[in-house]
């Protein structure tokens, strides 16, 4: 298992990821096409690869990250649900923390589905903390859970 920086070439895998794990809430292809051809600033965009048997790996996960000054910001991250449980997801979440501590972030923010009871169990235990909700944030009308993550002493 691996993860790298995706590029345009990753096109057919993440929009597949949209549309298969966020449903009513993924990103078209002509933004995430954009966004992997490097034309959304600030912003980059990560892919997990599964290593398979006799070569039969692939992409199974992707995620999104902002980083701004000192603040970044996890947009998304999304693992195919057949790969979920394999670590894909701790792998791209400290790939998106590694880089924003080294683009000078201090604090790591993201919004979660208040209804995802296992995502917000993941973020809880590796230190996210609940600062605000977004009401009526999702299309459907759900809430968003908006949590952050210290990544300097003092944040």
């Amino acid at each position: 298992m691996s993860v790298r920086a995706a590029g345009p070439d990753d096109l057919d895998a993440v929009a597949a990821l949209e549309e298969e794990c966020l449903g009513a809430d993924a990103w078209s292809r002509g933004l995430v096409a954009a966004g992997l051809a490097g034309e959304v600033p600030t912003v980059v965009y990560l892919v997990a690869e599964a290593d398979g048997a006799g070569g039969a790996g692939g992409v199974v996960g992707h995620a999104v990250a902002s980083i701004v000054a000192d603040v970044a910001e996890l947009q998304r991250i999304a693992v195919t649900p057949a790969a979920r449980r394999g670590g894909h997801a701790t792998d791209l979440l400290e790939e998106v923390v590694a880089r924003s501590r080294a683009g000078g972030a201090e604090r790591l923010l993201l919004e979660v589905r208040e209804d995802n009871a296992g995502a917000l169990a993941f973020y809880a235990a590796r230190g996210f903390v609940e600062v605000d909700r977004r009401r009526r944030y999702y299309r459907d009308g759900a809430t968003a859970v908006v949590l952050r993550l210290p990544l300097r002493k003092g944040c």
